[in-house]
């Protein structure tokens, strides 16, 4: 979003905050010239009809004396499809990161919307090649685009800057993981690896979401370190002498290309990961990752990586695989779809109407 906010404006429209307002609103923060986070704030207890009737008003409000025609519609989600249906803008994106209706507490209704969606939608985008090998069928101009990485950002990781504070007081070899702690996590993996090598310490970074705190393992060195800035990342990741990708496989994993496993060797970090699909292709098959079924698979892995820290054949591997891997590259091949369809569009309406 902030690369298109260089070319025009973007209002990115968030979850709403519930509080005691007497009316509806929308805050609008300028983070960057061009692009505005826009938060709904609604009033304590709403159902989830009165919501999404509050939404699509503040929407309509927006759009007093704006042409619809002139903007571009971003979905990630089909849930906003509720209370933004009637709108017409110039184009439509469905940007599908995600298997959601495999989520847990995923709304009944998300199958249903994400049909309607992909009906309204111009351009679809997936988040990876075997989430588009699973949904090509549902429309007709569907693009597949890998995880993509700021680089340079995670790049510092490999400068081995002084480690944050509550990590850098850990002692031994650090197996680190960020992200969401959730029903994809595989807890029990984590556990079997920390009972097999107390020696090892395991850093996780995130928040934990949908499954109970009290479930997850408590060995001393396993060490949750809650959420961090995205800023933060590269200062943990520079003290880790492996990175997981420690992901059940299940339905709620069968579609994901997980972004971290090219920031992770951005850092120059080597990778141990459940066999994902697309973490085994392209990465596993590129000899760039190393694949565990289980805690045996994971440890002896791990045990070979730290018994050679330094592998600059490796890296250079990484480096060349990472070369177009971008987000300016992204945006761009973006862009280009988008423009097409958008041409391609117009000249139908251009036609019909002659």
């Amino acid at each position: 979003m902030t690369r298109f906010s260089e070319f025009s404006a973007v209002y990115y429209l968030e979850e709403p905050i519930f509080g005691s307002y007497e009316n509806s609103f929308i805050s609008f923060s300028e983070r960057l010239p061009n692009l505005w986070v826009c938060v709904p704030h609604l009033r304590h207890g709403l159902d989830k009809v009165e919501v999404n009737r509050e939404l699509k008003s503040l929407l309509n409000i927006f759009f007093v004396n704006r042409d619809t025609k002139d903007f571009m519609f971003w979905y990630y989600t089909p849930m906003a499809l509720e209370f933004s249906y009637k709108i017409v803008p110039g184009l439509t994106v469905y940007d599908c990161m995600d298997e959601l209706s495999a989520f847990k507490f995923a709304p009944d209704d998300l199958k249903d919307l994400e049909r309607r969606l992909f009906n309204k939608a111009d351009v679809v985008f997936t988040g990876g090649q075997s989430l588009y090998e699973a949904k090509k069928h549902q429309h007709y101009n569907i693009h597949p685009f890998q995880s993509s990485i700021d680089k340079k950002h995670f790049a510092k990781a490999r400068s081995r800057e002084v480690e944050p504070a509550d990590q850098a007081a850990v002692d031994g070899p650090k197996l680190g993981f960020y992200g969401v702690i959730d029903e994809r996590f595989d807890t029990d993996l984590i556990k079997n690896i920390a009972d097999a090598r107390p020696d090892w310490q395991i850093m996780l970074i995130g928040p934990v979401v949908k499954i109970d705190p009290a479930g997850l393992p408590k060995n001393k060195n396993i060490h949750y370190l809650g959420s961090k800035k995205y800023e933060e990342l590269p200062l943990y990741l520079s003290g880790w002498d492996v990175a997981l990708v420690p992901f059940l496989l299940n339905e709620s994993t069968r579609f994901i290309s997980p972004t971290k496993t090219p920031e992770y060797l951005a850092g120059g970090k080597p990778v141990v990961s459940s066999a994902i699909r697309d973490v085994v292709t392209p990465y596993a098959k590129n000899k760039l990752v190393s694949i565990g079924v289980d805690a045996d698979d994971f440890i002896v892995a791990i045990e070979a990586l730290l018994a050679s820290p330094e592998n600059e054949a490796w890296l250079t591997k990484v480096d060349e695989f990472l070369a177009n891997n971008c987000w300016d590259n992204t945006f761009r091949s973006m862009m280009e779809i988008m423009t097409s369809t958008f041409e391609s569009k117009t000249a139908q309406v251009s036609l019909a109407g002659e």
